[in-house]
């Protein structure tokens, strides 16, 4: 080849490299030397120096010799030796050109040197192309002449050849080595063109058939023995020169032999290769290019052979893909445009699904279809791209598979399902030693699989870190269409199990847990974008969901749901086919639900468990969509479900919670007072699926208490319904009162016969509920933040929202708390429940839990305490004596209360434990219904019930003798139980009764009054515990009852029950519905022992004769004892029953009156709960039943809810009718002296601070009917009774309090100017226009009373207000109007007279002996200051009423003073002074006597003479009394009181009330009984009714309303100067008692 164009080459490829490229300067001496050599940097002298030149012939030759052999010798350098020598023969050369030395002398030693190196004619040939170059640039002659001289002379050295190669033309032909230098240049030319450019005919097969015959014969032979693929290529080489074959078609056929022995890979492959290294590097490429091609056609098919061929080749990176893909139809634009077509057409079958469409259009629409999937049937050209994909992922090739794929839209190539079975089983082989190792399920074979012979193919994996890069990547290419191949999807999924085994175990180091995480993380991407999608596309492969969840349950509820979510909203909508399935499923579901009835339960559940394997997501969805709108559906629902997967009932469990968390959905309906339909609805739904079945409840619980802590309670309702359907714990206000006397007894009698359905089978799942509780640790957290909601709901999420959902929202969540904590109560453990609730001061003070919920929840764990310390203590010591059980029990209890003790402490100010000791703080709310009494009736029900069961069992002939053995077993067991808890609890409540007798004495310390006490025990036990729960209400009424029979020091029944009974306003309207409903049941048991007492004389002198809780004169603390004068007898109590009623009635007419939603709802609550005892009495039954018939008439259009209550009790109370009696029966009702006096405690809580419009009503209401004014007379006589009852009680006792006797003095004072102040309140009460109409229209009611008997009450009236002037002057004229009163009396009113009893001759003999009274009375007033004022606790108040300011102090005790009724006539006072003096008050304001007016002179003329006598005769009596006890009593005991109310007086601000107080008395104005005298005169028929209008009013006026105006206080002061006159004669005339003290 090199002889072919020496010229050329010369230049390009010989050129030396030391000096390559250098142009010659015109004088190149010391510029010549190769700049990559150092050694040449001014070293030239060294190789050749010019002394050598010089002396040549003596020694420089021999130098220049030996230089060039040491030079060829050095071998070390080669390069470096090379290159010097070059550089010597360079030199020697030069200076034979620049004619220093002879071209012989060179030439000579030239040849000597000339054999040191084999290559030196070739260094030789280099040096003198380059001086030729060199040369040729000079302009002097001599030198170019010298250089051929030396060419020409060396031409011996170098063969021509050589030169001609390196040597330019012209100096060929100048040194006569060519002839022409032209011809040459021309011959070069065609030699070039010839090798170059000139193509090559071969023989094609049609010309050559024999030479490819050799060649297929060659390719075709077996290939089995030694022959390599070398041999075979020497071959064909041979064949292609002797045949002259055409390359190309030779590579052409052998890939066509390669295609038919795709055995053969191993041999054809290297072949392949190593024939490329002949051919141009695109040239396969095109080969193959042009095959594909050949099978374009749309009838053409590729055969796979050939994709295999192209895989292989790709794979031994023997073409690239981008040069073939370019070849392959269909191009990227048609395979996207395809894959969009795809998505439209799945949208459109998506609409199709979802329209409503006619019958008539149904067959047109599927004969259109039909067309179209003919249309469809049609074959679609062949994807080639496609078929290389599928042989690339067969050999294994998953690089280039992955690039293909990436040029696709997602999924489009695993959509083809020839693709995605590759790809699974790329991904089996792959993974199938893992598998083997960790995957395969205990006892298993498998059947394992063969890994790929190609070493190319991707590494098998080992370890799970081995998963992550490959595996994965091919899942997430397979992504939906995993579904292909269920037992990869298998496989896939054991890994996973097998993965988190090793990731939840322990034992790994920090940089493997990293490691783990992120292959965590893959898991789950896998999860969501592989497996669930795959899932969706199978058909209904139940093992497949099974198989899931066996790895899903190793993850978190919160993982796992985030997985649903997507799968859900999602996934969905990435793919065609995805979309299609659900639209498919949701039109399947619309089908199953239009069938779905409770008598199709079964093959309906079938068919929603099928279609619930793939797609429980859209299914449920669906589903609940369902349940919302229409809730009769549930049962069959929660039946129908019977056949799902444990993977869908978690998805259930999550659809549900989504479902309740939409934020589109309104929580409430339009009217925003109620709770939506659907949430109620899901509720619902929720309790029964989560009962039924084994689902998780984690993630709903969890959801309930984000909510919470959101503030947002109305989700309770869905806890509220999961607690009562699995743990069976019902919370309803409908329970009868059987239920309830069942509920307290033990957990047996409960579930029997405290709930409404038989609670069975309840065990498993309340345990699931306890074990997700308790996993979780949200069992206190939910408790807390329900306890903290409450509030939560009244004053943040309760803003703008409808009072009546206010109430609703905040009933739930107390109804779900305490149903909550009754659960947890009775399933956890006590060590659960000891472990997990903190102690009370600690519940209350660092969780800010209210203190009813707090003691609530830490209840049981006192008597989980108790018992377990008791069962001690009896292991320990085995004395079986009955005493030294009650004493274990006792210690027990000391050991557990005794911290409780202390910490009760701090929950309230230490002044609060003045009057109430923590302990009994402590044991009230502590004990519960179980501890006090024991439910007899109700267990003998349940066995009775237990053996007419057994009894029917017996006689049911159709019963098969097995099962009847097993029911009536199970009856027997079930009656033993109750026998034996009912024995338990009986010996149980005995310890508890012996405990409570011991601790009794401890209880009240009444430090600063017995009045105080009460209010302190009402407000901080009582009221915050009755509306708890209905059995906690049912509790308070027993426990009040329980501390009074148990006889406790310093506790007041009679006040107790007065407060609870006298106003009840407040309470019930501040009360939510549920919570009215259980103080209706709490007042209804208090009214039940109050019946039970006055229904008999002897149940009444058994259980309250001679008990402390009843004396009306409260003496010393400590002093427990009393004569029989003190206690209230049986008539008196009775009078004080009726007292109760008449508040009752007064208060519940109030409130219906009011117009207010709340106010009449909670009353028509509280009624209809108190109906069995209230009302008895028939004048006020009929008074209640105008109110209702009213309110059903209001309301009927305007609020049909309070409608429908007040018509279910009016149907109620009609039906009682029957058994209401007449008010003389109810009391022994005599008509009262005029002297009577209504003796009330002061303290007692009769209407304190009414508001204004509280009165104006309820004086509506006792003028409104005759019934009404029988009521003001029979209180009046009530009150004489009682008065005489306490005025017989020694006035002495004043001093035993410590009350001096200066003090009552100034207490009279006091007292009188009262009666001023409420007598200018009744004037300006009288002068008010609103009350006339009212009297009037009032006054029709009464006519069936004669007019006669109005005149006389009207006379009654006027008495009262000329009664209390007390001066000589006033007795005189008193003594002169009796006489002219007698004479007409006596012609008018025979028949009142003779109605006269002897008691009441006797009680009007007695007005000087209760004038002392009076004033002893308010000689105590005076010490006690502000603490006599009634305290009406309302329900929520956390405000000690001693604590409000002066002015409602006074306003209070005005209130008090001016009770119309006979209120506290029986009640106790705080001492007996305080009792007499309001008495006396009372009396003198509040008496409505029926005697005429010269009747009540006469009256007062004896009153005076008689009862001076009398009081000394008793002074004398009771000062002999007094001597007695002070033996008793030591000289501290004395002392006590005197302090303590000193100190009062400066805590209660005494003085301060004292002067406002003066002006209070409503009797001294002589003006004002003018004044009424006249309206009397003008007004005889109504003049009573507006009696007791104005003594209403002047209640009104005085209760309380803070609002008085300062124009009210001037005119009262102005009347207190004028009738200071009076109150001084009437100073004057108790000084004799005084005087007596």
């Amino acid at each position: 080849m090199e002889q072919r164009a020496p010229s050329p080459r010369v230049r390009r490829v010989r050129l030396p490299s030391f000096l390559a490229g250098r142009c010659v300067p015109s004088d190149p001496g010391p510029r010549l030397h190769h700049p990559g050599s150092r050694r040449h940097t001014g070293k030239m002298a060294a190789l050749l120096p010019a002394e050598w030149i010089k002396n040549w012939e003596k020694g420089g030759k021999n130098e220049f010799v030996q230089l060039c052999r040491a030079l060829s010798e050095n071998k070390s350098h080669d390069n470096m030796g090379f290159r010097d020598i070059q550089q010597a023969l360079y030199e020697l050369a030069y200076h034979v050109v620049r004619g220093n030395l002879k071209h012989d002398q060179a030439s000579n030693v030239l040849g000597d040197v000339i054999e040191f190196r084999e290559d030196m004619p070739s260094i030789l040939a280099d040096v003198f192309c380059i001086l030729d170059i060199e040369t040729s640039c000079l302009e002097e002659k001599s030198k170019r002449d010298h250089f051929t001289q030396l060419v020409l002379a060396c031409l011996y050295l170098v063969s021509d050849t050589v030169l001609k190669e390196r040597l330019d033309p012209e100096t060929l032909e100048s040194l006569g080595l060519i002839k022409q230098s032209q011809q040459f240049n021309q011959k070069s030319v065609k030699i070039k063109t010839k090798l170059f450019y000139k193509q090559q005919k071969f023989n094609l097969l049609r010309e050559e058939n024999e030479g490819y015959a050799k060649l297929i014969a060659e390719l075709g032979q077996d290939l089995s023995g030694n022959i390599t693929s070398d041999l075979i290529l020497e071959n064909i080489k041979s064949l292609i020169g002797c045949f002259n074959l055409d390359p190309n078609r030779v590579l052409d056929i052998i890939l066509e032999v390669y295609e038919c022995r795709p055995e053969y890979d191993d041999f054809f492959v290297p072949l392949i290769e190593s024939y490329m290294y002949m051919c141009e590097p695109q040239t396969l490429c095109h080969i193959l290019g042009f095959k594909f091609k050949f099978y374009q056609d749309p009838s053409g098919e590729t055969p796979s052979s050939l994709y295999r061929v192209a895989a292989v080749l790709l794979q031994h990176n023997l073409i690239d893909l981008e040069d073939l893909y370019v070849h392959l139809l269909p191009g990227d634009n048609a395979i996207i445009e395809e894959h969009k077509r795809e998505i439209v057409e799945a949208k459109q079958i998506v609409r199709k699904l979802t329209m409503v469409v006619l019958s008539s259009e149904k067959t047109e629409e599927k004969e259109k279809e039909k067309e179209k999937e003919e249309e469809k049937t049609e074959k679609p050209p062949d994807n080639q791209k496609l078929g290389l994909l599928e042989a690339l992922l067969k050999i294994g090739d998953w690089q280039h598979a992955q690039s293909i794929m990436d040029q696709m839209p997602p999924f489009y190539a695993t959509s083809h399902k020839p693709i995605a079975i590759a790809l699974c089983q790329l991904v089996h082989v792959t993974i199938e030693p893992l598998y083997r190792r960790v995957g395969v399920p205990k006892g298993a074979k498998g059947s394992p699989i063969s890994s790929l012979p190609n070493k190319r193919a991707p590494k098998q994996a080992d370890s799970f870190e081995d998963l992550r890069k490959e595996v994965f990547n091919m899942l997430c290419y397979l992504g939906p269409h995993l579904s292909h191949d269920p037992i990869l999807f298998a496989k896939v999924v054991r890994l996973g199990k097998a993965f988190m085994k090793e990731f939840q175990s322990d034992g790994s180091k920090q940089e493997d847990k990293e490691k783990m995480e992120i292959l965590f993380s893959c898991l789950l991407s896998i999860t969501d974008q592989v497996l669930l999608p795959s899932l969706s596309l199978m058909d209904c492969n139940a093992c497949m969901s099974e198989e899931l969840w066996g790895m899903f349950k190793t993850f978190p509820y919160q993982y796992r749901y985030r997985l649903y979510g997507q799968w859900k909203n999602e996934t969905y909508n990435s793919h065609p086919l995805l979309v299609k399935v659900k639209a498919q499923t949701i039109d399947r579901a619309k089908y199953i639900m239009k069938r779905l009835t409770k008598e199709n339960v079964k093959p309906s559940g079938r068919q929603i468990g099928k279609l619930s394997h793939s797609n429980p997501t859209i299914l449920f969805d669906y589903i609940l969509s369902q349940i919302q709108k229409y809730d009769n559906l549930i049962t069959p629902v929660v039946d129908s479900l019977k056949y799902l997967t444990s993977l869908n009932y978690d998805v259930l469990a999550y659809c549900i919670i989504e479902a309740l968390a939409n934020p589109e959905k309104e929580r409430m309906k339009h009217d925003d007072t109620t709770i939506s339909s659907w949430l109620q609805s899901l509720a619902s739904f929720c309790g029964a699926v989560f009962r039924k079945y084994p689902i998780e409840l984690a993630g709903l619980l969890q959801y309930v208490a984000n909510q919470l802590k959101a503030g947002k309670s109305f989700d309770l309702l869905i806890l509220k319904e999961v607690v009562q359907k699995m743990a069976g714990i019902e919370i309803t206000e409908e329970m009868t009162m059987e239920q309830l006397e069942a509920m307290t007894g033990g957990e047996q009698l409960k579930a029997e016969g405290g709930y409404f359905g038989q609670i069975r089978n309840t065990k498993k799942s309340s345990q699931r509920l306890k074990d997700a509780l308790l996993d979780h640790d949200l069992a206190l957290p939910l408790c807390l933040l329900m306890a903290q909601q409450r509030n939560g709901v009244i004053f943040q999420e309760g803003g703008e929202k409808h009072l009546k959902l206010v109430g609703k929202l905040y009933d739930q969540c107390h109804d779900t708390l305490v149903q909550f904590g009754g659960f947890l109560a009775s399933n956890l453990s006590t060590e659960d429940y000891i472990k997990r609730v903190p102690s009370i001061d600690v519940l209350c003070n660092e969780f800010h839990t209210p203190h009813d919920a707090a003691f609530f929840l830490s209840r049981p764990m006192y008597a989980h305490h108790i018992s377990s310390k008791y069962d001690e203590l009896k292991k320990a010591e085995k004395g079986n004596k009955q005493q030294h059980k009650v004493h274990k029990y006792i210690t027990s209890c000391e050991l557990v209360m005794a911290p409780v003790h202390d910490a009760v402490i701090s929950l309230h100010l230490p002044k609060v434990w003045d009057d109430i000791s923590p302990q009994f703080y402590a044991t009230f709310w502590s004990l519960t219904m179980y501890d006090l009494a024991v439910p007899h009736s109700s267990y003998d029900r349940e066995v009775n019930k237990l053996k007419v069961q057994m009894k029917a069992i017996d006689d049911n002939q159709e019963m098969p003798p097995n099962k009847k053995k097993k029911e009536k077993e199970r009856c027997t067991a079930l009656q033993d139980k109750l026998l034996e808890e009912e024995k338990k609890q009986l010996e149980h409540v005995q310890r508890v009764l012996q405990r409570l007798k011991l601790e009794k004495d401890n209880w009240l310390l009444a430090k600063s009054t017995k009045n105080e006490t009460i209010t302190k025990f009402l407000q901080l036990c009582i009221f915050p515990r009755c509306i708890f729960s209905a059995i906690d209400a049912v509790y308070c009424a027993h426990f009040v009852e329980l501390v009074h029979q148990q006889k406790t020091p310093n506790f007041s029944t009679l006040l107790c029950y007065d407060r609870v009974f006298s106003d009840i306003i407040y309470t019930v309207a501040s009360c939510t519905e549920n919570e009215a409903s259980r103080y209706g049941r709490f007042l209804c048991c208090m009214l039940e022992t109050v019946t039970r007492w006055h229904s008999d004389r002897v149940i009444y002198e058994k259980e309250c004769g001679n008990y402390p809780g009843f004396l009306t004169i409260l003496r010393a603390t400590g002093f427990d004892g009393g004569n029989k004068a003190d206690q209230l007898d049986y008539e008196n109590f009775r009078h004080v029953v009726h007292k109760w009623h008449y508040k009752l009635t007064k208060a519940s007419v109030h409130c219906l009156e009011t117009g207010e939603y709340t106010h009449i709802r909670n009353i028509l609550i509280v009624l209809t709960k108190i109906l069995p005892w209230y009302p008895k009495v028939l004048n006020l039954g009929q008074a209640l039943e105008r109110r209702v018939h009213k309110i059903c008439q209001e309301e009927k259009e305007k609020r049909p809810d309070l409608y429908a209550l007040a018509m279910g009790y009016s149907g109620q109370l009609k039906s009682r009718k029957p058994f209401m009696i007449p008010e003389n029966e109810f009391h022994h009702k005599d008509p009262p002296a005029r002297n009577a006096v209504a003796a009330t405690v002061q303290n007692g809580p009769g209407g304190a601070g009414m508001p204004t419009s509280l009165t104006l009503n309820t004086v509506r209401l006792e003028e409104g009917t005759t019934e009404e004014t029988e009521k003001l007379k029979e209180k009046s006589q009530g009150v004489v009774k009682v008065i005489n009852k306490a005025v017989n009680a020694t006035p002495k006792v004043t001093t035993s309090n410590g009350n001096s006797a200066s003090n009552s003095k100034i207490i009279k004072e006091k007292d009188d100017k009262e009666k001023s102040g409420k007598e200018k309140d009744k004037e300006k009460k009288d002068k008010t226009p609103a009350a006339v109409p009212e009297m009037k229209a009032l006054g029709k009611d009464g006519k069936d009373k004669p007019k006669e008997e109005r005149a006389n009450k009207d006379d009654k009236a006027r008495e009262i207000k000329e009664k209390t002037p007390k001066s000589d002057k006033e007795k005189e004229k008193v003594k002169k109007e009796e006489k002219a009163s007698k004479e007409e009396k006596s012609k008018t009113v025979v028949t009142i007279v003779e109605s006269k009893s002897t008691a009441e001759k006797e009680r009007e003999k007695e007005p000087s002996r209760e004038r002392d009274v009076a004033k002893e009375m308010k000689s105590k007033e005076n010490a006690k200051g502000g603490e006599k004022m009634p305290v009406a606790g309302s329900l929520k108040s956390p405000v000690p009423r001693s604590e409000t300011s002066e002015s409602e102090r006074e306003q209070k005790r005005r209130k008090v003073d001016t009770h119309s009724s006979p209120s506290h006539s029986s009640t106790v006072k705080d001492n007996l002074n305080e009792l007499k003096d309001s008495s006396a008050k009372h009396y003198i304001n509040h008496t409505t006597p029926t005697l005429s007016k010269s009747k009540e002179r006469e009256v007062d003329k004896k009153d005076l003479d008689k009862s001076r006598e009398r009081s000394r005769e008793r002074e004398k009596k009771d000062e002999k009394d007094r001597k007695d006890r002070k033996r008793d009593h030591s000289n501290s005991d004395r002392e006590v009181p005197q302090d303590s109310t000193k100190r009062r007086k400066e805590e209660n601000g005494t003085t301060g009330s004292s002067k406002h107080s003066k002006s209070e008395s409503p009797s001294d104005s002589p003006r004002l009984n003018e004044k009424e005298k006249e309206k009397n005169k003008s007004k005889s028929s109504g003049k009573e009714k507006g009696d007791s209008i104005k003594a209403e009013k002047m209640e009104k006026s005085s209760s309380g309303s803070k609002k008085e105006s300062r124009h009210d206080k001037e005119k009262t002061e102005k009347k207190e100067k004028r009738d200071s006159t009076g109150g001084k004669e009437e100073k004057k005339h108790h000084k004799s008692s005084d005087k007596h003290r």
